[in-house]
């Protein structure tokens, strides 16, 4: 086998003696792993943190084998360990990915907007960790757990949706919501996640919070690294005081 791509660096998994088994997000093949040798060494550490965008060439005597990789810097991604939010969101972000995707599933409108998502936050964007919960939506949608975000699952306006059902994952109406004895317990849905908008701060945290519900309900128990990872993204970004709307997500009582 042959593969030459760019690709996003992850993760690294020490192995061996100097080297690591490495985890890629390749723009055209998806995720990808593959042994780095002297990986650890001076000379290619920095080349391999996480966020750097790599030309990628990987090499292996069959389909089922490791491949071996050989890696040359396009962009580094340095300037984001400089900043606490932003070495936090890219360690949550690098996990998150690796965890989340299938190997060898080509997902180049992720990679695209990931590669996108690091540039925002290398320039210190403003609305970047809005950014950040758009990705990890359309991360959902290319696992497989996409939300339903189109059409009230009440039969209300699709103009008016406002909440998610944090069983279902469907939205609702705000008028259909309202009232209701379980009103209390949906996840509010902010405006930018639906027409791409500008989020204030507390938009911001609202939609972050229900990303990351449904985050958690599907890698969070199998990835223990993942649940510290996030919190601490958004203890350093400043979102855990930001409360959303309404939402109960441990209850056990049906919501739309």
């Amino acid at each position: 086998m042959l593969l030459q791509d760019e690709a996003l660096v992850l993760t690294l998994l020490p192995h061996g003696e100097n080297g690591a088994v490495v985890r890629f997000l390749n723009f055209g093949h998806g995720l990808r792993a593959a042994y780095v040798p002297g990986a650890r060494g001076r000379t290619k550490r920095a080349l391999l943190q996480p966020g750097n965008r790599v030309a990628l060439t990987l090499k292996a005597r069959g389909e089922a084998a490791l491949p071996t990789a050989s890696v040359e810097l396009v962009q580094s991604r340095a300037l984001l360990a400089f900043g606490a939010a932003t070495a936090a969101g890219l360690a949550w972000l690098a996990e998150l990915t690796a965890t989340a995707l299938t190997e060898a599933v080509p997902h180049a409108r992720l990679a695209d907007a990931l590669d996108a998502l690091l540039a925002a936050m290398e320039a210190q964007s403003p609305d970047w960790a809005a950014t950040l919960a758009r990705y990890e939506l359309m991360l959902l949608e290319e696992a497989g757990f996409g939300l339903d975000l189109t059409s009230c699952a009440m039969g209300g306006a699709a103009d008016d949706l406002g909440f998610v059902s944090p069983k279902t994952g469907r939205a609702v109406s705000r008028a259909m919501a309202c009232g209701q004895p379980w009103e209390g317990q949906l996840l509010a849905l902010p405006r930018f996640l639906l027409d791409g908008s500008a989020a204030d701060a507390a938009a911001t945290a609202a939609g972050l919070k229900l990303t990351g519900h449904f985050l958690a309900r599907h890698w969070f128990a199998d990835c223990p690294r993942l649940s510290p990872l996030r919190a601490r993204f958004l203890a350093a970004s400043g979102r855990t005081s930001q409360q959303p709307l309404a939402a109960c997500e441990g209850s056990t009582k049906t919501a739309a």
